[in-house]
């Protein structure tokens, strides 16, 4: 695509991703949680950082992502903003601060967005989570909806495996996919979910979709930054592809580190003052 909507503004908006859609222009996003590797995504161009509740698998070593809480999220997220000048923030509401009423939704929403600074929100389900969605979205807070397989889901799931085979489940996809369109979100995430279902909503929806492990046909895709980057080596779904392998190369070069210094050949004349 020679029109690069992203390129002609200074930062990222909800209305730059609605424009990138509207020219075909794919929108790139990936997770972030700290300033260092925000500051390195942000000067490579990438549209939009999603602070994801993985913090929860990649960074704080849980089986799920249920266990983190909100603090945490604010934590990471304020961090990714100090790297940023002008990609898209996206942050989730872990699991448990917006289930139980709107009310308590909007107050997570808010906490995330005057104690981070960051630009939108993200949370999971459809229907259920709807009034959570206009009443934030009525706050004046953009956000971003989560459909197909919605990992805070795990164990009613019980697998991480492809959502949406089945038709009941892939009409409900079609209608919460709308549903959340007309509650005002500015975008939504398909996860795991056929690719063709995928180019079905994507093409139904004036707002951008974006695609983990559901096809081409997304407005956009998303990887989780220790997944696409080869550090966390465990993780091999076939959505994925990796383009570094960070776990070889840390490994190899901390392995010459402690190999230099028992060998007293770090540091030597030249590293000394």
């Amino acid at each position: 695509m020679s029109v690069h909507a992203n390129k002609e503004v200074k930062k990222v908006t909800t209305h730059t991703l609605q424009k990138m859609k509207s020219v075909g222009e794919k929108i790139s996003m990936i997770t972030a949680y700290d300033y260092s590797f925000a500051r390195l995504f942000d000067e490579a161009g990438i549209d939009v950082i999603l602070v994801g509740d993985s913090a929860s698998n990649v960074m704080a070593g849980h089986e799920t992502t249920l266990p983190i809480t909100l603090d945490q999220m604010i934590y990471h997220a304020s961090s990714v903003i100090r790297g940023i000048n002008r990609c898209f923030v996206v942050v989730d509401l872990p699991f448990g601060t917006y289930q139980a009423n709107s009310k308590e939704a909007l107050a997570s929403a808010i906490r995330i967005m005057k104690e981070t600074g960051a630009h939108a929100v993200k949370l999971e389900g459809g229907e259920e989570v709807l009034e959570s969605v206009k009443r934030i979205v009525a706050a004046g807070i953009p956000v971003m909806g989560h459909l197909g397989l919605t990992p805070q889901s795990i164990y009613k799931f019980g697998t991480y495996t492809v959502r949406a085979r089945e038709e009941a489940e892939a009409n409900k996809l079609r209608a919460d996919a709308k549903l959340l369109e007309e509650a005002g979100c500015f975008g939504v995430v398909l996860e795991k979910i056929p690719a063709q279902l995928a180019r079905e909503v994507s093409e139904s929806l004036i707002i951008p979709t974006i695609g983990i492990g559901a096809g081409m046909h997304c407005d956009g895709q998303v990887l989780v930054m220790h997944d696409m980057l080869g550090i966390n080596t465990e993780f091999k779904p076939r959505f994925l592809r990796q383009y570094l392998n960070l776990y070889e190369q840390i490994i190899g070069a901390v392995k010459n580190y402690v190999h230099d210094v028992k060998a007293k050949d770090f540091p030597n004349d030249k590293e000394q003052y």
